[in-house]
């Protein structure tokens, strides 16, 4: 049985850390990445499993990452969901995820949230997943291995609102290169116009991530207040949790 690993990863994080638990299957792995502009569509049958990862934006499910899954159709494929999150909490992605799958014919059959360096304020979960990490989350695969079947996720509806996220700017590190406009899951930079960063930004930190010059960044006062504001409930790490296990 092939295992399908489907993936929206602005800096990495989450498909480094969908990749880990595929690998605990120690079956044929199959990559879908929905970052990518050219991504299209794909069908799964009943006796496959999925592994959906995405990260959450203030609580809910990337915006690109639900149209790009809409590409998708299942019949009653069984599907693990995973959420990452930067040490503050997942809100309503579990819930938003779920109900997008089961809309295209999935069934949730486990679901893990995984906590990763935080993507603007690098101090909150700093260097996580770290070993320690990924050997919890092994135990947690071996558990959730043992115990397939449909339940239910945390959530509320309606799904929290997203306010939006930060746009990075261009420093005088920036040397023109393209690789931010290349890789930009959402077309938001203009080869022809590497200075500025347009509407379409979804504050995925990609641009941020791939700059081999540090010539994007998030302005540092914004990231400060952002710091502070998440201080209270950052500040201690969370652990990594599998989640739901009541039947539907």
């Amino acid at each position: 049985m092939a295992i399908h690993l489907i993936y929206f990863s602005g800096t990495g994080s989450t498909q480094k850390v969908v990749r880990f638990i595929g690998e605990q299957w120690e079956e044929p792995l199959l990559e879908y990445d929905l970052s990518k502009r050219d991504f299209s569509s794909h069908e799964f049958q009943q006796d496959e499993l999925c592994i959906v990862g995405v990260p959450s934006f203030g609580g809910r499910v990337p915006t690109i990452a639900i149209q790009r899954l809409q590409l998708l159709k299942g019949h009653q494929t069984p599907v693990i969901l995973v959420v990452t999150y930067g040490n503050r909490h997942y809100d309503d992605t579990f819930l938003e995820l779920k109900d997008t799958l089961e809309s295209l014919d999935f069934v949730c059959v486990g679901a893990m949230a995984v906590v990763c360096e935080h993507s603007i304020v690098h101090e909150y979960a700093k260097g996580r997943p770290n070993q320690q990490d990924y050997q919890q989350i092994q135990e947690l695969v071996n558990q959730l291995q043992n115990n397939l079947h449909p339940i239910d996720v945390p959530g509320h509806k309606p799904y929290k609102e997203f306010k939006g996220g930060l746009k990075p700017t261009v420093t005088s590190q920036c040397t023109k290169c393209g690789i931010c406009a290349k890789l930009c899951p959402v077309g938001a930079i203009d080869l022809l116009h590497l200075d500025s960063t347009d509407e379409n930004c979804i504050s995925c930190m990609r641009c941020v991530s791939v700059c081999p010059s540090q010539g994007r960044i998030c302005d540092p006062q914004i990231v400060e207040a952002t710091r502070i504001k998440l201080q209270k409930i950052c500040t201690i790490d969370k652990p990594n949790e599998l989640i739901g296990g009541s039947t539907c």
